[in-house]
């Protein structure tokens, strides 16, 4: 098994991730100057890349659906922070016949440069065929 690999066998609480979880060997958000480069900041390896915004959507709903158990049906927002990425997800809570009855959430999902979920909340409720954009 390779290092990649054995890293992503566990995460920090020594617990397998979720099989949702997009995988870092195929990420290719590298920035700036490699670390490793004579003047590109030797020492630190980890903090030459960036993550992109398609990379922290990923991340976002695989935390998402970890934490609800419910599949993101859409991407409302998404907005580089300070700190890394924040995320609103719709996603359905309640399916009910006929469909426009649907109950919907939105969901804010923070994430740190490391793909490490910071905080989720739900911000919003509403019936699929709401249309006054209201949050």
């Amino acid at each position: 098994m390779n290092r990649s690999a054995k890293m992503r066998s566990q995460n920090a609480s020594g617990h397998p991730p979720s099989k949702a979880l997009p995988r870092d060997d195929d990420d290719d958000d590298h920035v700036g100057e490699g670390a490793g480069a004579p003047g590109g900041g030797g020492g630190q390896t980890g903090k030459s890349r960036q993550m992109s915004g398609s990379t922290a959507v990923s991340y976002a709903k695989a935390h998402l659906l970890d934490l609800t158990g419910q599949p993101c049906e859409a991407v409302s927002s998404l907005n580089r922070t300070r700190d890394g990425w924040r995320v609103v997800l719709e996603v359905v809570e309640l399916e009910r016949i006929p469909q426009t009855t649907d109950i919907l959430a939105s969901y804010q999902v923070e994430l740190d440069e490391d793909r490490e979920l910071m905080g989720y909340q739900r911000i919003n409720r509403y019936y699929r065929n709401a249309v006054d954009g209201e949050q």
